[in-house]
């Protein structure tokens, strides 16, 4: 089983869970971050580092986001690992919590 980063996370990309990982597994993008399947021990310890609440065990994924497990998979291969905690961006409260927000994913 590996963890899975969700919806909750685009736009949010606070990165309090790349402090605690390990391994290094986290990959960012533009707006949002992904776990590296392959390389994801896991652990734990990120679920309890997000503010945003958007990190579950692969077999906890919410039924209405069960595509982000491919997602991760798909995006963690063409995105660079994040392996230091950087600021959220100035606007991460305002997005936290907001639903449909897929559409608003940058690649």
């Amino acid at each position: 089983m590996t963890y899975v980063v969700t919806e909750n996370c685009i736009k949010c990309k606070y990165t309090d869970c790349v402090d605690v990982c390990p391994v290094d597994c986290f990959r960012e993008g533009p707006n949002f971050l992904v776990i590296e399947p392959d390389e994801c021990i896991d652990c734990t310890l990120c679920v309890a580092e997000c503010p945003a609440e958007a990190i579950f065990a692969e077999d906890d994924v919410p039924h209405d986001q069960r595509h982000f497990i491919a997602l991760n998979a798909e995006l963690s291969g063409r995105w660079r690992p994040i392996v230091a905690k950087k600021d959220a961006p100035p606007d991460a409260d305002t997005w936290k919590g907001v639903k449909d927000k897929l559409s608003l994913l940058i690649r």
